[in-house]
């Protein structure tokens, strides 16, 4: 399509005239309806060249946007008849030219351009600058995988670098709170808009580097235009992303915000929200996890002593059947001797003090068998205790875990001020550290 020639010619818009002598006092729609004939009836349609700005796609498939350059700027809207027929998607920074009538809003008293059809004249300047950085810095291998280092799985400390008053920064906390309350929280405030943000924003990266009192960073702010996000996109922000020792996860804008920023980071979140969850454990998970694996340990354990009871009741029984057979053929042999007996006397008496000694010999033998099964089942069930962590406890141990949940074998392990959590026979309780003794 051939452009229109560029003109700078002005028109002058004439409002009805009223008689000298009649002082005539209008209403505000009135006034209003007068101003909106006026500027539709006189100003035509003409062609606009500006740069979009603050764009918004409506549900109801309307686009809302500003056409703006360095020195004003120009409310438009385009319908989704409209907007339907270009082949193309408008985003902020894209320079454009559009052709529509002007027409005045009288519930809120503003003018607009309701845009009939729109093209692309070349990127914008915020575009084009966004462009080369990124080009330049790719080049250098600053978005390379290679460089990004993974977020710790349990970080012990998490630093915020964003604006106090951002909402932002109220998303992570929330969610902070409600995955990882027991984590501590450093904020690094800095400016994240305007003039001079995005130095302020390098130095923050800078002083948290070398602070080192985390162990990973959050980059983040709420969503805005492709001015509102500038400072994410300037070079000194990437070149101190890239010395940052620490492992920095940005959270910048909405979903389909990109900034330089989000490329130069370890890790890029969609939104803040989304950054916190990332770096930060879920308690609830971690939780039913301890669970799950207490359950593992427990079920093994319960099974071995079942198959130490059955082996128990098995050498019981094969007792129980040894001196029953005992029993039966020395009564056997006892009648075989009794049928052999004479009428004398004293051979009765003979046998019958064989048959005593062969029943204390059984009683002893019976008795010594027992007992050894005894001392062994004895053992079983002492080896068995010794090995099932509940006995330890109900003797008066307990079982002290520090605030990551591993479980604390010296004094050197703990520091003064932490947290610990203590686990007893029955119940829990959460102690802190005052003081050590080695």
């Amino acid at each position: 399509m051939k452009a229109p020639p560029k003109s700078d010619a002005t028109f002058e818009v004439i409002l009805p005239q009223l008689p000298d002598s009649a002082e005539i006092i209008l209403t505000v729609s009135s006034f209003a309806s007068r101003i909106q004939r006026a500027l539709e009836d006189t100003l035509p349609a003409v062609w606009i060249q500006g740069e979009i700005s603050n764009f918004t796609e409506a549900t109801s498939g309307h686009w809302y946007f500003n056409l703006k350059d360095a020195n004003a700027q120009l409310r438009c809207v385009m319908f989704r008849s409209r907007n339907q027929r270009l082949d193309w998607q408008p985003r902020n920074g894209l320079a454009i030219e559009l052709k529509g009538p002007t027409t005045f809003y009288p519930p809120n008293g503003s003018c607009q351009i309701t845009v009939e059809t729109m093209r692309q004249a070349g990127l914008g300047k915020l575009f084009e600058a966004f462009t080369r950085l990124k080009e330049k810095l790719a080049a250098e291998g600053l978005f390379d995988d290679t460089r990004k280092r993974p977020l710790p799985s349990h970080p012990r400390i998490i630093g915020i670098i964003t604006s106090p008053a951002a909402a932002a920064l109220r998303d992570v906390l929330t969610t902070l709170k409600r995955r990882s309350p027991t984590t501590p929280i450093i904020l690094y405030p800095t400016p994240v808009q305007g003039d001079g943000a995005a130095a302020q924003i390098a130095r923050a990266i800078g002083t948290a580097g070398q602070r080192a009192e985390c162990d990973v960073l959050i980059l983040c702010r709420g969503g805005g235009s492709i001015e509102d996000l500038w400072a994410f996109n300037e070079e000194v922000v990437a070149r101190a992303l890239v010395t940052c020792p620490i492992v920095v996860i940005s959270g910048i804008g909405h979903e389909t915000d990109f900034t330089i920023a989000d490329f130069v980071a370890d890790r890029r979140a969609p939104t803040p929200t989304a950054a916190a969850e990332l770096v930060s454990p879920d308690r609830q998970g971690l939780l039913r996890q301890l669970a799950a694996l207490e359950q593992r340990f427990q079920a093994p354990l319960q099974r071995s002593i079942e198959r130490e009871n059955m082996r128990l009741d098995h050498a019981l029984q094969r007792l129980q059947n040894t001196a029953r057979r005992t029993l039966e053929r020395q009564a056997l042999k006892l009648g075989g001797l009794r049928q052999r007996l004479v009428h004398p006397g004293e051979r009765l008496r003979q046998q019958n003090q064989a048959l005593v000694g062969l029943h204390q010999r059984l009683s002893r033998t019976g008795k010594l068998t027992l007992d050894r099964q005894h001392q062994t089942l004895l053992r079983l069930s002492a080896g068995l205790t010794h090995l099932n962590p509940q006995a330890v406890l109900s003797r008066g141990f307990s079982i002290v875990r520090n605030e990551a949940g591993t479980i604390v074998r010296a004094s050197r392990e703990i520091a003064p001020g932490e947290t610990l959590e203590i686990a007893f026979a029955t119940g829990k309780a959460a102690a802190q550290v005052t003081e050590i003794k080695q």
